[in-house]
């Protein structure tokens, strides 16, 4: 089976001494992992939160959108630091497999929120999407360590396509509880629990070859310390950060990313709000627009690997982000449910191959001693975006009497700056200055 992931170039595509297996169970975690946004962030719970649990207040789509920011911004102050950490002690799959069993954890306490159980629901979420988080940037990390240099977009994207698939297993799986139990006419008090139970148990499956098969390269450091603390997290931020500043282009992909992916996270968080609200789509025309996203997002991430490595991360990322533009032009204009599917399809075909340019791009210009730290600096600025895109979207909403298509073309302008900011990203330069900076590194 893992040998028929990635096609008959695997072996061309890897460092020495990678098994295909690793691989395989390397792109099985974005399988896993991936349930979890399209259930809990994005289709479910998300609605169930506003409706059920909050009970439809006035201050219930603020109590959602709150506590997810509270969680983006323990895992920005906190990425850094740990990236560092794990760096130094050779110690991603023990941090992977921490923020693995947390998610796990706070996604099955999901299903204790009832109505009026709000802070359950709080907790689990910020646990949850915390652990999520730590997780996604620590298996960021280990892709430098797999593929060659010149085939990091193309084994990127194995991992989004696979995690999309996964998502939508995770969705199909939910759907089927849904509408079992909704023929048998149970509330949502009773069927939303379980998709929670089926979303962390597939997480939890699907997961574990990547503990069993996955080997740690990383050679730990003989200053390592033991672990850090609030304070040594906020020091050790900054001084991921000044020092990143021997990196230009690293830094200038950095703010390139905070602008692009707060598009993208609008996106990820708002896509159904705006195709009920504007498009007055059905709950279940809903639920196929999401199907349709992430066929597209796979198929996107997947084929689009090989291409980034035929034209280049940054041209490629560059075409991608013009995909987006098209895609808010088209979504701000359509008046037909037609129009709006083909917005959803061109956001399903960017929203892979960006994500995972992103990713491929960090790994090509990070120093080969400090991935976890660098891959840290970069979850830090996605998880800003995930704070201010969806922030901007209500805001421009709110101010506007609820117009949600000003607010979607809004949202076209930060791609827009996250073009204007790739163009003077220097891949060559940038890439010759983490190799000298891994070259210069003195021996522990």
């Amino acid at each position: 089976m893992a040998a028929k992931l990635p096609g008959p170039s695997l072996g061309g595509a890897l460092n020495p001494g990678v098994r295909p297996r690793e691989v395989f169970a390397w792109a099985l975690y974005d399988f896993a992992n991936s349930g979890y946004t399209t259930v809990v962030l994005t289709a479910v719970f998300n609605a169930y939160f506003v409706s059920v649990v909050a009970g439809n207040t006035s201050w219930a789509t603020l109590a959602w959108t709150a506590s997810l920011s509270l969680s983006y911004l323990i895992v920005m102050l906190a990425m850094p630091g740990l990236g560092a950490w794990a760096d130094a002690r050779a110690g991603k799959k023990r941090l992977l497999a921490a923020s693995t069993v947390g998610c796990v954890a706070g996604t099955a306490a999901l299903a204790l929120a009832g109505p009026g159980n709000l802070w359950i629901a709080i907790a689990a979420i910020v646990v949850s999407n915390v652990c999520f988080s730590i997780g996604e940037s620590v298996i960021a990390a280990f892709l430098p360590e797999l593929a060659r240099p010149q085939y990091l977009g193309r084994v990127s994207g194995w991992g989004w396509s696979f995690g999309y698939i996964g998502g939508m297993l995770t969705l199909g799986l939910s759907l089927a509880v849904v509408l079992s139990a909704q023929a048998a006419g149970h509330p949502a008090t009773e069927f939303v629990p379980w998709t929670m139970l089926v979303t962390a148990g597939v997480f939890a499956v699907a997961a574990m070859p990547v503990f069993l098969f996955l080997r740690e390269r990383a050679v730990p450091s003989r200053v390592a310390g033991k672990g850090p603390g609030f304070a040594s997290v906020m020091r050790q931020f900054m001084t991921s950060w000044r020092e990143s500043h021997a990196f230009p282009d690293f830094r200038l992909l950095l703010v390139c990313g905070v602008f692009y992916q707060a598009g993208i996270a609008v996106v990820i968080t708002l896509a159904a709000v705006y195709a009920e609200q504007v498009m007055k789509f059905a709950q279940a025309r809903i639920m196929m627009l999401v199907f349709l996203v992430n066929i597209a997002a796979a198929a996107g991430a997947f084929t689009f690997g090989f291409v980034e490595d035929r034209i280049g991360h940054r041209r490629a990322l560059a075409v991608t982000l013009a995909g987006w533009i098209a895609m808010v032009l088209i979504a701000f204009f359509a008046r037909s449910h037609a129009g709006f599917w083909v917005a959803a399809t061109i956001a399903g075909l960017c929203m892979g191959s960006s994500q995972s340019a992103g990713r491929a791009m960090t790994g090509a210009l990070a120093p080969a001693s400090r991935l976890a730290e660098f891959y840290a600096l970069w979850t830090f600025a996605t998880r800003l975006a995930s704070i201010i895109g969806p922030l901007t979207y209500g805001f421009v909403t709110w101010a506007t009497a609820g117009n949600h298509r000003l607010g979607i073309l809004s949202t076209g302008v930060f791609f827009l700056i996250g073009l204007a900011i790739l163009g003077r990203v220097d891949m060559e330069r940038g890439i010759a200055r983490g190799q000298a900076a891994a070259a210069s590194r003195p021996p522990d």
